[in-house]
């Protein structure tokens, strides 16, 4: 074996990181005054809206005898199960069982569903999954999505993806898939790859792929930089646990797009995606060709993933060669590090010292 590939006697797998804000819904998905159930990290979630709009989060399984309560109603601000008409206050606490005589000595108020901590913010229903062995750590702020400016427009698409999250992750870091994944006229094709020379350099949780003029076999980033007639820069930043952000700027003109891996079960992950921009704003059906052509590039990416999913069932080992696969090594011992740094309290012991140029060819 060659000193540049690392070989993994097997998949490169663990469970997704606790402690983290996941998102769990789009916003437009929870209208005012309904209920919704999810699935997140395989746990069942039900999310409230009351018509005032506040957002809560509570375990979708009834204390009584298991129903799901988003099978049931949003009473005012009371969660009511369908099968019992059992009622709780939106943090989880028991309100009323209808069954009880008026004398009964049992108190509803000492019943409880296990609540979430949730937010609405920049387009999702956010949850923090906190981890059960650590009940004291703090709630970190939830990360924003970079939106410099108003006015701009916004776009959200999900998709479904037969896959685990750290496959997910690393497939959505990967730089070397593009000219073969995402071959169109449009896009890029294979023989159009060529050597590239990307800077990174940690930053809290993650990592960054320093500001850099886009490629130029990119023709989406090029036709940009030829209507602003400005230099343009694009950084793209990785988070622990899921998050890409990509943000590419010309003077004031912006595009901000965050990926997120959202881990469903073990063998599922949706991908959310949600671009925001503040260029070509005054372009008939400008919006219309942008979605067409984001939900054609990440139907493309769905199709790997999927493709993928059936080799990864019989457990393969992993080979990762070179600098492509750079990033997928540094998330694996990111992931690692913070576990450790969770479990000794320590600080993060980041497996990128200093900043570093990665060469492959896309």
């Amino acid at each position: 074996m060659t000193a540049n590939v690392e070989q993994d006697t097997t998949p490169l797998r663990s469970p997704p990181l606790l402690g983290f804000w996941y998102a769990a819904a789009a916003s437009s998905d929870l209208a005012p005054g309904t209920l919704k159930g999810v699935v997140l990290l395989s746990t069942p979630i039900l999310l409230c809206r009351t018509k005032d709009g506040r957002v809560s989060a509570m375990l979708d399984l009834c204390p009584h005898r298991g129903m799901p309560l988003s099978f049931g109603r949003l009473d005012g601000d009371r969660v009511e199960c369908f099968y019992h008409g059992w009622q709780f206050e939106t943090d989880g606490r028991c309100a009323a069982i209808p069954s009880l005589v008026s004398d009964s000595p049992i108190d509803p108020k000492k019943i409880c569903v296990t609540s979430y901590p949730c937010q609405d913010q920049d387009g999702y229903i956010w949850v923090y999954m906190a981890d059960s062995r650590y009940p004291d750590r703090p709630i970190p702020p939830l990360m924003r999505h970079p939106l410099p400016s108003q006015p701009y427009l916004m776009f959200q698409h999900s998709q479904m993806l037969s896959s685990t999250l750290d496959d997910g992750v690393v497939g959505l870091m990967d730089p070397a898939h593009g000219p073969y994944v995402h071959q169109s006229s449009f896009w890029r094709k294979p023989a159009s790859q060529h050597d590239k020379a990307k800077r990174f350099e940690p930053i809290p949780n993650g990592f960054r792929m320093v500001g850099h003029a886009p490629s130029k076999n990119s023709p989406p980033y090029q036709l940009l930089k030829w209507f602003s007639g400005g230099e343009l820069t694009t950084t793209i930043d990785f988070v622990l646990p899921n998050q890409r952000y990509e943000f590419i700027q010309c003077g004031s003109l912006w595009v901000s797009i965050r990926v997120l891996m959202t881990p469903i079960t073990e063998h599922e992950t949706r991908m959310d995606f949600c671009a925001a921009w503040n260029v070509f704003r005054w372009l008939p059906f400008g919006t219309s060709i942008f979605k067409a052509f984001a939900k054609g590039f990440l139907a493309q990416d769905k199709v790997a993933m999927d493709r993928q999913s059936i080799g990864l069932k019989y457990k393969p080992p992993f080979r990762l060669v070179g600098d492509a696969d750079q990033q997928a090594k540094w998330y694996h011992k990111l992931k690692a590090a913070y576990l450790i740094s969770v479990q000794t309290g320590q600080p993060l012991d980041h497996p990128l010292k200093g900043p570093v140029t990665l060469r492959w060819r896309s």
